[in-house]
């Protein structure tokens, strides 16, 4: 009993790179600069769906919700992971390991899911296009939003909660970068055989049935762009949906890796550095991806900063005056 309650008596040594103390001072340096662009580039996206009336559209409705996911799921981890990799002691406590899992394994399951639900979005924008606003109205947007949310909470207190309740039996590294369901598993010292059964089935809702979802809503996207006959057309139709799809490819590939690989298979810096790519460098991209590729959050940003600078320089001259 005294080697179960070790772990949550002096918490875990979350080891990250500390194997590596320059990759880790650059990777420190990185992820710092990952971090902050990330919730700069999401939080820039929810101000300007919020300011702009051009953008209350049920695309940038959902792109609102990811980039919200995206800022508190790298929020998560990043200043955690920060923190441990700039202290010679590696101890985190284990209310904050638990929490974190938590937080983490809800909002990521969230993004799986609002993935698809966007995925839908755009089967209808190309496909259905006089039916668009019908199809997408602003009720249906809010309830498929809020089974996303939901979906993600209630994974996480099922997944997480079986998996705290795991005897470690003293064990207290955590050979990973943050505390994720999968590393917490194989610390236990019991049969996890249930546990891994469970996240399996999950992985696979999660994960497997998204994706599917997703290449059947770009099957029909594909057939229907091949019907248009200008090249224009064609051309607006997959721009408009590249974007996703980059970010689906991106996303998924990454998490998939790790969670429905076996674990045996992949070496443990492999882990992290899966890990780091899908909490730290894909929050990054979906604001860069998504402004780049929609001219309308472009433009609104452009009237955003043109506008708050102008205001500066008419401050500036009445001050000066």
């Amino acid at each position: 009993m005294e080697e179960t309650n070790h772990s949550s008596e002096k918490g875990f040594l979350l080891l990250g790179f500390s194997d590596q103390p320059q990759l880790e001072r650059f990777l420190f340096v990185i992820i710092l600069f990952f971090y902050i662009l990330s919730l700069l580039g999401n939080a820039a996206i929810l101000l300007v769906s919020c300011l702009d009336s051009r953008l209350h559209t049920p695309m940038c409705f959902f792109l609102s919700n990811l980039s919200c996911v995206d800022i508190c799921f790298t929020t998560s981890v990043a200043p955690q992971l920060l923190v441990t990799m700039n202290k010679t002691d590696k101890t985190m406590s284990y209310g904050g390991c638990v929490a974190q899992l938590y937080v983490a394994m809800g909002l990521g399951s969230s993004e799986c899911i609002l993935l698809a639900v966007m995925a839908y979005d755009r089967y209808a924008a190309v496909c259905r296009p006089l039916h668009y606003t019908v199809m997408m109205h602003p009720r249906l947007c809010a309830s498929l939003a809020s089974v996303a949310w939901l979906s993600g909470l209630i994974t996480s207190l099922v997944q997480s909660s079986l998996t705290v309740q795991l005897p470690l039996c003293g064990h207290r590294k955590l050979d990973h970068i943050f505390c994720e369901v999968p590393v917490l598993i194989k610390l236990a010292c019991v049969d996890t055989t249930f546990n891994e059964a469970e996240l399996f089935v999950a992985s696979v809702v999660f994960l497997v049935v998204p994706v599917l979802l997703i290449l059947v809503s770009y099957g029909f996207i594909t057939q229907a762009v091949l019907r248009i006959q200008s090249a224009a057309g064609r051309q607006k139709a997959f721009g408009t949906c590249s974007s996703h799809l980059v970010v689906v490819v991106i996303f998924y590939g990454t998490i998939i890796f790790m969670y429905l690989q076996p674990a045996n298979s992949r070496s443990n810096i492999q882990g992290k550095f899966v890990s780091l790519f899908y909490t730290i460098v894909t929050p990054l991209l979906n604001p860069i991806i998504y402004t780049l590729r929609n001219k309308d959050v472009k433009g609104a940003l452009r009237t955003l900063i043109l506008g708050n600078a102008e205001n500066v320089v008419l401050t500036h001259d009445r001050v000066v005056g």
